[in-house]
């Protein structure tokens, strides 16, 4: 199954919810420390989808450009 931003983004939340909540130290820093890598999957997620469409969009226009040159 693949993860998308939103479900990297709402653990993220939760982590960070979660550190607020926190009353020791070590599981504050723990929950932040969650919080970040969430969020650097977040971002890795979206790049990887900005990629994909930026290809698929390269491949759609490279496909008409080789239709009108078949012509």
């Amino acid at each position: 199954m693949a993860q998308t931003y939103d479900f990297y983004s709402e653990r993220a939340d939760a982590a960070a919810a979660a550190a607020e909540k926190a009353t020791l130290a070590n599981v504050r820093e723990r929950e932040l420390r969650s919080e970040k890598t969430w969020r650097a999957l977040a971002e890795q997620a979206q790049k990887v989808s900005e990629d994909r469409a930026k290809a698929e969009a390269e491949r759609e226009a490279r496909r008409a450009a080789e239709a009108v040159n078949a012509e």
